[in-house]
């Protein structure tokens, strides 16, 4: 793994970044356990120091709380990081679409521009900087014209506040509408191994139009990290306790996946983890992957996935053995 970190662009932004990005919903806290937050700079700073540039917020993660340890972690390493985090999950308005309620308050799914404006103002200062590198619709807002939605985001670009547009959580008619409406340049969506549906859906639609794939869950919740085995108990407010696609029959077939894939991480000094990060982002139409960290370890860990260079060989062992065991998993 003597390689350089890989990167890419982002759309037609002109924006540069690793493609191993660093996901911080677990630093949020929420639905994961809490946080702890000197061990969340650390994995941050860390992560920055191995080559990834690509660092990925939100305000709903822990309303603000992930934002603001982000905010924390860069101070001094601002200009080394293209900075991303997200709009359109409100607590300060009742507009828009009910989505859940957070400890006991109601959370709205609201791209309006007036709650633009003002989300972008609230991350800004909670991050520390004057501008956002790229700047996304958390969730898909059914009560508000994306034209409305695209006209805020291009008016905060032009002002300089942002500096590109994603969106996540899309459908193909969301992203025909981006498209329609201004320059998207990215969008971010749930994929992996044993998520692929955007492969038909979603990725010939970016192609076309030039916008890049950002993926999260690559790992899905570290059920392909190759450190839940059949055993691994999940208690408290941890989201995989319920979870169908953690059933012991699911982690029982990827147990035999990862015996399959040890061989081409044992060739190329890789963990499990890393390997199947570097197979998601050699995938046709992926651009990055959005790794989760809560540790310096694991930031390391997930790192060096991006200075991995699979042959085509060893893509092809991995896509067979995951079209092998990953057929018919529950949820």
């Amino acid at each position: 793994m003597s390689h350089e970190m890989l990167t890419r662009p982002i759309g037609a932004s002109g924006i540069e970044a690793s493609v191993i990005g660093l996901g911080t919903w677990a630093i949020g806290g929420w639905m994961w356990g809490g946080t702890d937050e000197a061990k969340s700079i650390e994995a941050i700073q860390t992560a920055v120091d191995e080559g990834v540039t690509l660092v990925d917020t939100a305000p709903a993660y822990g309303q603000g709380l992930a934002e603001e340890i982000v905010g924390k972690a860069l101070v001094g390493r601002r200009d080394k990081v293209v900075l991303a985090t997200k709009c359109g999950l409100v607590w300060h308005s009742q507009k828009g679409n009910h989505f859940f309620d957070y400890d006991g308050q109601p959370v709205h799914r609201y791209l309006g521009k007036d709650a633009i404006i003002y989300e972008v103002e609230q991350s800004l200062t909670r991050l520390k900087t004057d501008y956002i590198d790229h700047y996304i619709t958390h969730w898909q807002d059914p009560t508000t014209p994306i034209a409305e939605t695209m006209e805020a985001l291009e008016t905060l670009k032009q002002q300089g506040k942002i500096r590109s547009i994603g969106a996540s959580n899309t459908s193909a008619e969301d992203v025909a509408a981006y498209v329609a409406a201004g320059q998207l340049d990215a969008i971010q969506e749930e994929y992996s191994m044993v998520k692929r549906d955007i492969e038909t859906s979603l990725l010939p639609l970016c192609a076309e139009h030039g916008v890049s794939a950002l993926s999260y869950s690559s790992l899905a919740l570290g059920l392909l990290s190759g450190k839940v085995g059949p055993d691994r108990e999940f208690t408290g407010d941890d989201q995989r306790k319920d979870n169908p696609r953690f059933s012991m029959a699911n982690r029982q077939k990827i147990a035999a996946l990862m015996v399959e894939i040890a061989p081409v991480a044992d060739a190329h000094n890789a963990t499990l983890a890393q390997t199947v990060i570097a197979w998601t982002v050699q995938q046709p139409g992926i651009t990055f992957s959005l790794c989760g960290a809560r540790n310096a370890d694991q930031a390391r860990e997930n790192a060096a996935a991006g200075r991995i260079r699979l042959s085509q060989q060893d893509i092809a062992t991995i896509t067979a053995a995951a079209g092998t065991h990953l057929t018919n998993l529950d949820g």
